[in-house]
């Protein structure tokens, strides 16, 4: 097991995101996960984040990543969620007309930390 460092810290910390369509609605197909997908990349070197894997099914979307001690988790989600729904919404058009009130994500999310002690 390879242990990431910074200046003053080692650490490996790995975490599951699961984020739900508001209602569960079934509107993520593969071009919508994969244009998802992308924007979580982009937005993630911002925050010291990295995708480790990704998968969806037609309601949510379950991600892997690794961050760093600086990682402001809270923060990065919520820009994600904000910026990939009006993004999605804007570029899909389709998928405006199957959402309730404009809204893509739910409001909750599940974080999880994976692994234990090295």
């Amino acid at each position: 097991m390879k242990l990431d460092s910074n200046n003053h810290s080692v650490f490996l910390m790995y975490y599951h995101l699961v984020l739900v369509v508001k209602y569960r609605r079934k509107v993520i197909d593969d071009t919508i996960s994969d244009y998802a997908r992308d924007k979580f990349v982009s937005l993630s070197e911002k925050y010291n984040i990295s995708l480790v894997e990704w998968n969806h099914d037609n309601d949510y979307v379950h991600i892997l990543f690794k961050a760093q001690p600086n990682s402001e988790l809270s923060k990065f989600i919520n820009a994600y969620k904000s910026a990939s729904s009006r993004l999605i919404k804007k570029d899909f058009p389709h998928v405006r007309k199957r959402l309730w009130k404009e809204m893509f994500w739910s409001r909750s999310f599940c974080l999880l930390t994976t692994g234990g002690s090295p």
